[in-house]
């Protein structure tokens, strides 16, 4: 369905005309809601009118809207920790139809190629290692780029500057501290390759790897968008050798 449009207006409103359907400025902001579900992962209703300066009742209306466009779909939030106590809020995300509808339009091609690879390599494992092989050197250039942007960069703020670097190349990305665990986590929202990954997950895997050269340390994904999760996220361990770095010197003999 690669014909939606973000912006709210469905095939017969485009056709009628304005008068026939919503105002234009509602369509501007009912895709600034989707942009923002897009940008920042999925969100409550009270996320959004935060960041967007709406009242809730504007973006219940534009949520609705969206839903039955199949743009965005409610979930339960995901609680990490100890839970509260009432029912969780509901979040929006961005269905596959919605992302569709932003910039993934040469998906089929890219599976297509991938496939091409894969059966002339061999088919089975030879052809899975040519995917990967593949997925590798196209990340390569990228990890370079990245390397020398990192390069002057103190291993605590590197994450934080990764995420920056992949917003730039259009991933949506954040940094923020891991719930009950010693590090960080890594949040893609945006995935332009998300629809051919679900078929070849070796373009993630190599990306993996490329965070964990980048960043010096094991990393470990914890869910992604092509496997269906809201946002693509890799949790960070806490670097042992720069916290050791950080410890105080200890010696076994009283100075003299």
């Amino acid at each position: 369905m690669k014909n939606v449009d973000p912006g709210g207006s469905t095939a017969k409103e485009q056709a009628a005309g304005p008068a026939a359907g919503a105002a234009v400025p509602e369509h501007g902001t009912r895709n600034r809601v989707a942009r923002s579900i897009l940008d920042h992962g999925p969100s409550t209703a009270a996320d959004l009118a935060h960041r967007l300066e709406l009242t809730p009742a504007a973006v219940r209306r534009h949520l609705d809207a969206l839903v039955a466009e199949g743009i965005v779909e409610p979930r339960d939030q995901r609680v990490y920790g100890a839970r509260g106590r009432g029912r969780p809020a509901k979040v929006f995300a961005l269905t596959d139809c919605g992302r569709d509808a932003f910039d993934q339009a040469y998906d089929q091609l890219a599976a297509d190629a991938l496939r091409w690879i894969a059966q002339n390599a061999g088919g089975g494992v030879r052809g899975a290692a040519a995917v990967a092989a593949f997925a590798r050197d196209r990340v390569a250039e990228q990890a370079e780029r990245y390397a020398a942007e990192l390069a002057g960069v103190p291993p605590e703020g590197r994450v934080e500057a990764l995420a920056r670097l992949l917003s730039e190349d259009g991933y949506a990305a954040t940094a923020r501290s891991a719930p009950g665990a010693p590090g960080e986590q890594l949040c893609q929202h945006h995935c332009p390759v998300a629809h051919t990954a679900e078929q070849y997950p070796q373009l993630c895997e190599a990306e993996t790897e490329v965070f964990s050269r980048l960043l010096g340390t094991h990393v470990q994904r914890l869910a992604t968008i092509a496997h269906g999760d809201g946002v693509c996220t890799t949790f960070v361990p806490e670097n042992r050798e720069h916290h050791a770095r950080r410890q105080p010197p200890t010696s076994g003999r009283n100075p003299a």
